[in-house]
């Protein structure tokens, strides 16, 4: 049975990368006494993959990884159990199951993140973002390409992002993206932001934080919403 579990990440674990994260559920899952499944061979490992590892510094409601059980366990276990063995800055959210294929592994379906743009250590409307980037935000999103110089591991080449800006608004809370995102296409949150204010003519005084909202997978089978979160993929174990 293939599982998925959703979790947030937020506090002091927004500093923690994902190699030590992956590190944490593999001791969770014992401590939990979760029945997950391992590989075999002589060195067997635990099976589970991250669908969007996040980045240092950032937070998130919305973190999804996939396991494999070798026996039964219901989600309400599972959360509760595994909830008490959380570190501070890290809760399980939802635990369920999920399609047997490969082609609905998290790490495959990805395809849009959400984040939330706020500017750190304001408490104003807007969280530090002035009401007149309404009309800035306009002309940007306007612009029939957005231009950046985009690094890749081997390479720097220039890139057009606006097809992958899916969603940008000013809202009370602060600024909102969905982004494109997952091995197609991603898009990074930090990218847009410097692209808006190198093409708005600001200076970026603010130092900015990025919180994801939700990660999201192509929902074909519907013509009212063009994504669904992962979450909703899957269904709860009894």
């Amino acid at each position: 049975m293939k599982v998925r579990i959703k979790f947030r990440k937020y506090g002091i674990m927004r500093f923690i990368g994902h190699l030590d994260v992956m590190r944490f559920f593999q001791k969770a899952m014992r401590r939990a006494q979760i029945p997950i499944a391992f590989t075999g061979g002589y060195s067997p490992h635990m099976i589970m993959s991250f669908a969007q590892p996040l980045g240092i510094g950032l937070t998130s409601d919305a973190e999804y990884m996939d396991i494999e059980l070798a026996g039964e366990i219901s989600s309400s276990e599972a959360l509760q159990a595994l909830n008490q063995v959380m570190a501070e800055g890290i809760e399980v959210l939802s635990f369920r199951q999920i399609a047997e294929d490969k082609k609905s592994s998290g790490m495959t379906i990805v395809a849009a993140a959400d984040y939330l743009v706020t500017v750190k250590e304001s408490d104003s409307k807007g969280q530090g973002f002035p009401d007149f980037w309404e009309n800035e935000l306009k002309n940007f999103l306007d612009s029939p390409e957005i231009l950046i110089m985009k690094k890749t591991k081997r390479s720097e080449k220039e890139t057009d992002i606006r097809p992958l800006i899916y969603q940008m608004e000013l809202r009370e809370q602060g600024m909102y993206l969905k982004l494109a995102a997952g091995s197609e296409a991603n898009l990074k949150p930090d990218l847009v932001m410097d692209a808006f204010y190198d093409k708005s003519g600001h200076d970026k005084k603010e130092k900015l934080h990025f919180h994801r909202l939700e990660l999201y997978a192509k929902n074909p089978g519907s013509q009212e919403s063009r994504f669904c979160t992962l979450e909703s993929l899957g269904t709860d174990i009894v």
